[in-house]
């Protein structure tokens, strides 16, 4: 960062000069001297020229490389803290983490550059100028009271990201189906006024017209202590500089604290191959999610339900990076997967069927063969005789403990115990058989 603030100091610096030198010549001129007067001062501007546009280049390449690699360290930390805590923030609080890593990043390169530059121009262009009162009054008012009076009190703005988020997605992943209803336009204006109030509060106070008139203010009061032309346009040039962070604010970060969810104090002991039943609310998918956060990360595998943009064989391999051939058709077998492994399954595998997809997930289970292996509703979209024949080969197959969520009582026979859930966490174990 240290390098692009120089250079970027630097491309100023020449485009202050470019134009502080381009004003003495057009001055001097219009007096009609000998060319050979004017000669140094048509190399230098023609030379700054060239400079401000180099520099400009140089200073937007040491940048936003000093800006990304900070992000690789920065996102490299936020992961490691994910990873070591004892529970999964909630959709909310990684938003917010995700915003301030962004925001963190965003103002280093578009309000601390900007701001640090400025004020190293303003010093050498107020040091040049023999300390101008006019020009250093103007330079601290750009520089620093309009840039504070712009900053407002900071509100939460993940709810209205979170809307226009899932707005989004609606209308990109179910715009065939919003046609049909005639709910597109709607759908689509609804998602226009969220992004509109979500601009509308992110803009900061708008004090550019205020840091403009400081601007010509400035230099008509160095006009009337009779400075030379050339630097009132020097000093002009610098407030084109300090004008845009009027604008600028400091974001501060959202708060991602919440609460650590309260886990079932209850769990099935993991031993044998158990189906877990009840209704809908009943709590089944929080009681897997509360033993898949107790196990130890080499103990167990909840089913990894999400399908990637890539092959059958690398959406497989994701269980078991080093696994043969035979292992993969094996477990294929298993799970009665019947596409080509180099075939692209799409985007959260839109190029297969529903069922393919559900096989595709359960073959990756299949092959990662955890000593514990949490399911929850493994067979939904198989027709029941597939899916009761593709549950048994895995339950035959799996090495360990099985706990399954399942609403067929058909499977029961299937599994050494089951546990129901009632309503009110009611709970009862049965042995099957």
């Amino acid at each position: 960062m240290k390098l692009a603030i120089l250079v970027g100091t630097l491309a100023e610096l020449a485009g202050v000069g470019l134009t502080a030198t381009a004003t003495w010549l057009i001055m001097r001129a219009a007096e009609h001297p000998p060319t050979q007067t004017l000669t140094v001062a048509i190399v230098a501007v023609r030379t700054l020229a060239l400079a401000k546009g180099t520099l400009r280049y140089l200073e937007r390449l040491t940048s936003h490389k000093a800006v990304l690699s900070e992000a690789v360290e920065l996102r490299g930390q936020v992961y490691d803290d994910l990873a070591h805590r004892r529970h999964i923030p909630s959709g909310t609080a990684l938003t917010r983490i995700v915003t301030n890593v962004d925001q963190r990043l965003d103002t280093r390169l578009r309000a601390t550059l900007p701001r640090i530059t400025a004020a190293l121009v303003g010093a050498v262009v107020a040091t040049a100028s023999g300390f101008s009162l006019p020009l250093i009054a103007g330079l601290l008012i750009n520089l620093a009271l309009l840039p504070w009076l712009a900053i407002r009190t900071p509100r939460d703005l993940t709810p209205l990201r979170a809307r226009l988020t899932e707005q989004t997605t609606e209308l990109v992943h179910s715009k065939e189906e919003l046609i049909a209803y005639g709910l597109f336009d709607e759908k689509l204006r609804a998602a226009t006024r969220t992004a509109k109030e979500l601009s509308r509060e992110e803009r900061t106070r708008d004090l550019t017209p205020l840091a403009i008139a400081v601007q010509f203010g400035a230099a008509l009061l160095m006009l009337a202590q009779h400075e030379p032309a050339w630097l009132i346009m020097a000093a002009i040039a610098t407030f084109e500089i300090t004008v845009p962070l009027a604008a600028l604010t400091k974001p501060s970060p959202e708060s991602t604290d919440e609460p650590e969810p309260a886990y079932p104090t209850e769990t099935p002991d993991l031993q044998g191959k158990t189906a877990i039943v009840g209704p809908s609310g009943a709590g089944k998918t929080t009681l897997l999610n509360a033993i898949a956060h107790r196990l130890e990360p080499s103990k167990g595998a909840l089913a990894d339900a999400h399908v990637f943009h890539t092959t059958v064989r690398t959406n497989v391999l994701l269980a078991k990076p080093d696994a043969t051939q035979e292992e993969l058709d094996r477990a294929a077998g298993i799970a009665e997967l019947d596409l080509d492994w180099d075939q692209v399954v799409g985007e959260r595998g839109e190029e297969i069927s529903g069922g393919q997809r559900q096989r595709l997930i359960l073959t990756r289970s299949v092959l990662a063969n955890p000593e514990v292996l949490l399911m929850d509703e493994p067979t939904e979209g198989l027709d029941p005789e597939q899916a009761d024949r593709v549950l048994g080969r895995i339950l035959d197959h799996c090495r360990g403990t099985a706990l399954v969520v399942t609403h067929r009582t058909e499977q029961l026979a299937l599994f050494d115990h089951v546990r129901h859930r009632g309503p009110i966490s009611h709970e009862h174990v049965g042995r099957v058989g």
